[in-house]
């Protein structure tokens, strides 16, 4: 059966038909708005997390109809097939078992295995922390370059940002993925080889940019004077193919493991995070583990009309799908998360971006939305105006974090009133006739860019404070809530062949820039004159 043939999908459309037109702030009217209010009813907690939903365009009937989507496309037992270990990677024959890397339980999939792996890290990391590990010099470590890529490098650098208050004083922690030489030129003006460690992340020890960035560091070491049997007290590596990274030249004991059941943008659980533990410390590494498995326990024991991911995933169905929303906006207010939205573009679009079921035929209804967003407040001096008055309807997650993490409390106040004034003004509006009052007598034409649609969907997301444990279970409410959605839509979360493709002509593009000469038949006109100005260019 297909997904627009089910019957809570039919259900759904005709709810959406009978709804569309209403306006929240009628919702929120006295008369509507009686005990229990909207906002008790459509707010949850769970996982360590509070949010409300309730100023989203939904009633108690579509959150209903909404569970009966999810029961029906087979939620429930998807989620428990991720967990249990069952393969559901389907096109790469893989389980999927990030979960497992921050299982509490003695009894979760390879226990012992994750286990073994987090102690090395952690014994590693003590070394680098107390200054018992030194460079060649016999300098203490304190510089940390993380060199990946995609998952190898988009969670580290969240994580690591955003527990900026918990790092430690004497490592600076830098990240290096692109591979326009300017990435890695900007890091090696900031650091001293003598007191600098490279941490090489990558599944197969052989992605571009990754690589790329890697020899050019080893030779940059080299030129700055240190002996090459020496280059092991700088240079650890991260990866599924431990051959390849003894090969490149770093030591075997200094090898950490990842595993072909761990997906790229799910991995900062795993050695992948070495970089956060090295700079907040095993002991916040291990809770930030905590608040995400705290999050995978509600996932899979909360009754799904209450469960966060699951109403998370559901609500953006219904505006994707129904509403036709093309974007959804991650508002964090919150400086420290400002690579959250970054992260989260790849999480939800590469693991929703696609169109073959998992049946192998073809969707005839959209999938993933456009991912994007910026820390408020700096998005309501930029792109707010949009959001409030322009055409376009566009979900807003805002994120607030209700006590800082820095001594500056008055900031704070300022910082959480914009974030809630925001979702109400998007809630509430301008009309036409409460514009003209604004606007004054004889000034009826300005009335019109003073009135604001209103009935814009938000919802916020609340975090008491930001620890490594609220911290790991936001990250983990969006890992889950890509299943739900992915389950809902029928499509492999999990894999990502849609990225192959420029790698594997981006070779040959590489080889024809840097050839001696050239076949113009090999390509297009335009990639092939593309190539040619490039050869020219890289004469001069």
């Amino acid at each position: 059966m297909t997904l627009n043939s089910l019957p809570a999908w039919s259900a759904l459309q005709s709810h959406y038909d009978a709804i569309s037109g209403e306006r929240l702030r009628d919702w929120f009217a006295p008369q509507n708005d009686t005990a229990p209010t909207r906002a008790e009813r459509l707010t949850f907690d769970g996982g360590g997390l509070t949010i409300d939903f309730s100023k989203n365009r939904i009633t108690d009937a579509t959150l209903e109809l909404l569970i009966q989507l999810a029961e029906q496309a087979g939620v429930t037992k998807r989620r428990d097939a991720m967990f249990n270990g069952d393969i559901v990677n389907i096109t790469e024959e893989r389980a999927v078992l990030h979960t497992a890397l921050r299982a509490q339980s003695p009894d979760a999939p390879f226990h012992q295995q994750v286990q073994a792996e987090k102690a090395k890290m952690a014994a590693f990391a003590d070394k680098v922390r107390d200054g018992s590990w030194t460079g060649y010099s016999g300098k203490r470590i304190r510089h940390v370059v993380n060199i990946g890529i995609g998952g190898s490098d988009l969670g580290p650098k969240m994580v690591v940002h955003a527990l900026h208050h918990l790092a430690s004083k004497e490592l600076d922690t830098h990240f290096v993925s692109n591979v326009d030489g300017a990435d890695l030129y900007n890091v090696l003006e900031q650091i001293d080889a003598e007191e600098t460690l490279a941490i090489i992340v990558s599944k197969t020890f052989t992605t571009l940019e990754t690589m790329t960035n890697a020899h050019s560091m080893r030779n940059w070491f080299i030129q700055q004077g240190c002996p090459e049997d020496q280059l092991s007290k700088h240079f650890v590596g991260v990866s599924a193919n431990p051959a390849e990274v003894v090969k490149f030249g770093i030591a075997k004991e200094n090898v950490f493991e990842m595993w072909d059941w761990v997906g790229g943008r799910y991995s900062l659980w795993s050695a992948v995070g070495l970089s956060i533990m090295l700079s907040v410390g095993p002991k916040n590494f291990d809770a930030l583990l905590e608040g995400a498995d705290q999050m995978d326990r509600h996932f899979r024991e909360a009754p799904l009309a209450e469960n966060l991911p699951v109403l998370m995933g559901m609500i953006g169905i219904w505006y994707r799908n129904f509403f036709g929303s093309q974007s959804d906006l991650i508002a964090p207010y919150s400086q420290a998360l400002h690579y959250l939205p970054s992260y989260l573009q790849q999480l939800e679009m590469e693991s929703n971006g696609k169109s073959a079921t998992l049946d192998g035929g073809m969707v005839d209804y959209p999938t993933a939305a456009v991912i994007w967003g910026e820390p408020g407040t700096n998005g309501q001096h930029a792109f707010f105006q949009m959001l409030h008055q322009g055409p376009t309807l566009i979900p807003i997650d805002f994120i607030a974090v209700l006590t800082p993490e820095h001594p500056l409390v008055d900031h704070h106040a300022k910082l959480l009133a914009n974030c809630f004034a925001q979702s109400e003004a998007l809630m509430l509006g301008r009309t036409l006739e409460e514009a003209k009052k604004v606007a004054g007598p004889g000034k009826e034409a300005l009335a019109t860019h003073l009135s604001f649609p209103g009935n814009r969907p938000t919802t916020t997301i609340m975090l008491d404070a930001l620890t490594p444990q609220s911290l790991g279970a936001l990250i983990a409410l969006y890992e889950h809530k890509v299943l739900v959605q992915g389950t809902v839509w029928n499509v492999n979360s999990f894999d990502q062949w849609g990225v192959e493709l420029g790698k594997i002509l981006g070779k040959v593009v590489e080889a024809d820039i840097t050839a001696a000469s050239v076949d113009a038949s090999k390509h297009d006109s335009s990639t092939s004159a593309l190539i040619e100005r490039a050869r020219k260019a890289l004469k001069r």
